[in-house]
């Protein structure tokens, strides 16, 4: 199994935003991650759909659009005109996630459900058939640059069993080359990663590569 690679761009310069999504496209990315943060349910502000738009101008990848925003619901229609290939929000910041994993699917995008480090995976149990990819978070959503949290690949393993297949398992927060491989064999098929990416060794294509490397050991 192949593990797809999505550089968050959290950590690109935002000066040079279209440069910065192109060389992870070139260094081999599958998916570009997009976090939209709303300064409520997160303590960050970052992008809306007008630099979702401008992404999407710059690269032919699936645009992977992160929700870390109050009652998403709101926002899905005007994110998928901007280009959002998938949107995923969070089961903390949704009344009705059900509904909305449903309007994400009747927009034509993939529907993602996110779980925060302190939600226990079976809190999601009854909503697997509504949903194309459950998001574990490995550090607390609104930042990046924080330090992976070991107990996530617990989580992975509860999560993996949970899909059973039947949709990704996707890790977002802190993933450096020395997680890659453990996140692979608990289960996870979408891994995330941002400062690793962007501010570290010798650029995305490098990083990513050997990310790459990582996840076939």
């Amino acid at each position: 199994m192949t593990v797809k690679i999505a550089p968050s761009i959290l950590n690109a310069d935002f000066g040079h935003l279209a440069e910065a999504v192109q060389r992870a496209e070139k260094g081999g990315a599958d998916w570009i991650h997009v976090d939209v943060m709303d300064g409520a349910f997160v303590p960050n502000i970052t992008l809306g759909p007008m630099v979702v738009r401008a992404i999407r101008q710059a690269t032919k990848l699936p645009l992977d659009v992160h929700l870390m925003i109050d009652d998403p619901r709101r926002y899905l229609e005007v994110f998928r005109e901007a280009g959002a290939d998938g949107m995923t929000i969070h089961l903390e910041a949704d009344r009705h996630p059900h509904r909305t994993l449903s309007e994400i699917r009747r927009l034509g995008a993939r529907a993602g459900l996110a779980l925060n480090p302190g939600t226990p995976v079976e809190l999601a149990q009854d909503l697997v058939d509504e949903m194309d990819m459950l998001l574990v978070m490995s550090v607390n959503p609104g930042f990046g640059g924080q330090p992976f949290i070991d107990t996530t690949y617990r989580k992975v393993r509860q999560a993996s069993q949970l899909v059973c297949g039947r949709c990704d398992v996707e890790v977002d927060g802190g993933v450096k080359l020395t997680h890659a491989p453990l996140l692979k064999a608990s289960g996870a098929t979408v891994v995330v990663a941002g400062s690793f990416v962007y501010l570290e060794g010798e650029g995305p294509e490098a990083n990513i590569a050997a990310l790459r490397r990582a996840l076939l050991t």
